[in-house]
């Protein structure tokens, strides 16, 4: 078994000029903050104003651009989504009800998850075509719990899929999505678990919900190796995540070599966040994003796409640090710290699953 051949992938083909590098493009669309929460349910539309608050708030020295989002296709959907749950969606538009007992749909719901994927079609063809070398995409309903045949855990569409497979569709040979949301992205290992072209790692807390993502889960086929499982134990903070990120995802992502490096950008391992029992701050995202960036490079274009963040002060001041550690550029290497007993056998296990492929040390 054998990684996939580490041919130039650069996503710029250098077409990306010193200014197109140092380019933000922001994409969002007032769409979806039409898909409207049930009275109490934590995936509601002022998650979306706490982003763009976040955005405005941020001091950086990119050069930024808004580029419009549109709907996806059905083709380009279908590239990760079965023809049965497409027409089921569709059936679904303008009215309300549940796919299951988290996940609603309102009438304008089917609209702004056609347009959330979208929007990160958009955001994949900027980076590709060298036009900004970061991006965020602010979008909702968010996507990485939506399986290839249904809806799951507030998520209609799986918009980060959607965007690794427009671009691998392009011609992008190896695409990177590293998922910090605090839950695991079920939806996207499923998509991608039997493909090479596509890395899937994702850092978690486990056991939690959806109850997938341990460490042994690590591809199916030619694409065994290529999932990449973090798990940690309730409690894990900066240190964890920074230990996990060193250890385990840098080295990986440096041996992998991606094209294109797409974030699923959820900010609810914060300690403040009610759906979770995790500590990190918003430096903990910051050094996150850092050290992730110096592990693929200079040339490589890196979104982020909106995922969870449950907690709107959490995730306002988590987004703006994640945004200022765009700004600042790589870390060459995060400090060890100690680590509660429980997070370093985390931390032992999941290398150990991620070392049957990739040199670690």
């Amino acid at each position: 078994m054998k990684p996939v051949s580490p041919a130039p992938s650069s996503a710029f083909s250098g077409a990306g000029s010193d200014l197109s590098r140092r380019t933000l493009a922001l994409i969002d669309d007032p769409l979806f903050a039409e898909h409207h929460a049930p009275t109490g349910h934590p995936e509601r539309a002022e998650r979306l104003h706490a982003a763009r608050a976040a955005v405005a708030r941020a001091e950086l020295h990119l050069h930024r651009v808004d580029l419009a989002a549109r709907p996806a296709t059905t083709e380009e959907l279908a590239r990760v989504h079965t023809e049965r749950y497409l027409h089921e969606l569709d059936q679904a538009a303008g009215r309300s009800g549940y796919f299951d007992a988290d996940t609603y749909y309102t009438e304008a719901s089917v609209a702004a998850a056609r347009t959330a994927s979208g929007a990160g079609l958009v955001l994949a063809d900027a980076l590709l075509d060298g036009r900004a070398g970061f991006g965020v995409a602010l979008l909702r309903p968010p996507g990485h719990h939506a399986r290839p045949d249904g809806a799951m855990g507030f998520c209609l569409l799986n918009n980060v899929a959607v965007a690794a497979a427009h671009a691998r569709a392009r011609g992008c040979e190896r695409v990177a999505i590293v998922d910090f949301d605090v839950h695991h992205g079920n939806g996207t290992q499923e998509i991608f678990y039997a493909d090479p072209s596509v890395l899937y790692v994702s850092l978690h807390q486990f056991p939690f919900y959806p109850g997938s993502g341990a460490a042994e889960e690590t591809g199916r086929g030619d694409g065994r190796g290529y999932t990449v499982n973090v798990p940690l134990a309730a409690g894990a903070g900066d240190a964890a995540y920074g230990a996990a990120i060193e250890r385990i995802v840098a080295p990986v992502l440096e041996a992998y070599q991606p094209g294109l490096l797409l974030f699923s950008a959820g900010f609810d391992a914060h300690q403040r966040d009610p759906l979770a029992q995790m500590e990190m701050s918003e430096t903990g995202f910051k050094t996150l994003v850092r050290r992730t960036l110096a592990a693929v490079g200079p040339t490589v274009g890196v979104g982020l796409i909106l995922e969870g963040g449950y907690d709107l002060i959490g995730l306002g001041g988590s987004l703006t640090a994640a945004l200022e550690g765009l700004d600042e550029g790589g870390l060459s290497r995060i400090p060890g710290s100690p680590l509660w007993q429980a997070h370093e056998r985390d931390l032992t296990r999941a290398a150990a699953a991620a070392a049957e492929l990739w040199k670690l040390d």
